[in-house]
């Protein structure tokens, strides 16, 4: 039986409005809190606000794991997504990566960084192991990231490196901006999963 051609287009009409409504729906939860805007002048305040960001990002990973039951933590925070558990060691291996791209920074003339497969590494083995282990991690590497943030000079913001794959030079300011939102970023992820309780298994 020919189907009318109206009809036809009906339902393409509603499917491709379904499909867009799906896309948005999940751009919505890879990123709860959107994007990284970098500002066109970044003050003081907004420096002070991105370092008290980076800082507390351990204790507030640990305040909303705390009583979670091994098996949340195979919780999703979107289709396909992570787990909270992938996210919490990923945190460590990302942020262990950024103080290493620190201190290249600081002790070299703009140097070009190693990028990595964070999709590939997360599922390592090593991905399955207790979270404690990457919490002990984030907390010396934040401890110690700060220490050094909080004892930049102006120029020492100013020094820069550059990231061969995205072909983009960042200065020290602009990546403390970067990864303040990477740490919010995830720990929204976090609060995501715990708040849909498995619904994406």
């Amino acid at each position: 039986m020919k189907v009318p051609g109206v009809v036809t287009r009906h339902f393409l009409f509603y499917y491709i409005r379904f499909l867009i409504f799906c896309i948005m729906n999940i751009e919505q939860l890879k990123y709860p809190i959107g994007t990284f805007q970098n500002p066109s002048e970044t003050t003081s305040e907004q420096l002070e606000i991105w370092t008290k960001d980076i800082a507390e990002l351990p204790s507030k990973i640990k305040n909303i794991t705390n009583n979670l039951a091994e098996e949340a933590l195979s919780w999703q925070y979107r289709p396909e997504g992570w787990t909270i558990k992938q996210v919490i060691h990923h945190l460590a291996d990302s942020h262990m990566n950024s103080i290493i791209r620190f201190k290249i920074a600081l002790t070299e003339d703009d140097p070009s960084i190693r990028g990595y497969d964070e999709t590939a590494w997360a599922e390592l083995d090593d991905y399955s192991c207790d979270i404690q282990q990457s919490l002990i991690l984030l907390e010396g590497l934040h401890h110690r990231w700060i220490k050094l943030i909080d004892n930049f000079t102006e120029d020492d913001l100013k020094k820069t490196f550059y990231h061969p794959e995205r072909q983009q030079k960042y200065t020290l300011k602009t990546a403390i901006g970067m990864y303040a939102w990477h740490s919010n970023h995830h720990l929204a992820h976090i609060e995501q999963a715990i708040k849909f309780q498995g619904k994406f298994e």
